[in-house]
């Protein structure tokens, strides 16, 4: 049998060695030598000898993504094999985190990452009730975090002299040196009349960088428990 779909690009290789790899733009392979974590419902193929476990997040945890809606379900995949991962055809991206990086992500944009990363769901400070953005995901430790973007996204450098302004619905992360707030930019009477639909964007001050996606945030599709 020929086909273009049987060239290399498309080919799923043997991993030499354990950890996370891209497979290609749209998806991540994960070679499982005992432990990782991922987004429930993102793995799409696996071989090998692996099981697959709803992790909890804690009371603290359950308790924040009830009041608003967000959070990172996640499962354990532990054993010996590959596994696949990815959400909805977008496009994946994979951080190394080194021992004293801190990086703040939506939990929407989380895909999968090593055991050796910690995360804890936070409040976005100076946020409000009203920030879109009420409870993000910050990631420490070390090892590589796999992201997931619809579109492909950019990094905007934050400087003391130039704080950037990102609409809550669009941001899929940012440093977490950076110091945050809402910022409103229309007048009460402008939102009366309508306004520009653009009311409030979420202000990111210091030294560091923001990452955005080039499209506001789709509902989260229901999940099954």
């Amino acid at each position: 049998m020929k086909s273009d779909l049987f060239s290399s690009e498309h080919l799923a290789q043997q991993a030499t060695v354990p950890g996370m790899t891209l497979q290609n733009a749209k998806s991540i392979k994960y070679a499982v030598n005992g432990e990782m974590h991922a987004r429930q419902g993102a793995m799409i193929a696996f071989r090998g000898d692996l099981q697959f476990e709803r992790k909890g997040q804690g009371i603290g945890g359950m308790l924040k993504r009830a009041v608003t809606g967000e959070g990172l379900p996640l499962m354990a995949v532990r054993g010996q094999g590959e596994a696949w991962f990815a959400h909805e055809a977008a496009n994946c991206f994979i951080v190394e985190l080194e021992h004293g990086d801190v990086l703040t992500i939506n939990g929407r944009n989380v895909l999968c990452f090593d055991p050796t990363i910690s995360y804890e769901i936070k409040t976005v400070k100076g946020a409000g009730m009203t920030g879109g953005g009420l409870f993000n995901s910050v990631f420490t430790g070390y090892g590589k975090l796999g992201l997931m973007c619809e579109g492909h996204p950019i990094v905007i450098p934050v400087t003391p002299q130039q704080p950037v302004f990102v609409d809550t619905d669009a941001v899929v992360g940012w440093s977490a040196n950076l110091t945050t707030s809402l910022n409103r930019s229309q007048s009460f009477g402008s939102m009366i009349r309508g306004g520009s639909g653009e009311a409030v964007q979420l202000r990111l001050d210091g030294e560091g960088f923001v990452i955005v996606r080039p499209s506001e945030a789709k509902p989260e599709k229901a999940t099954a428990n």
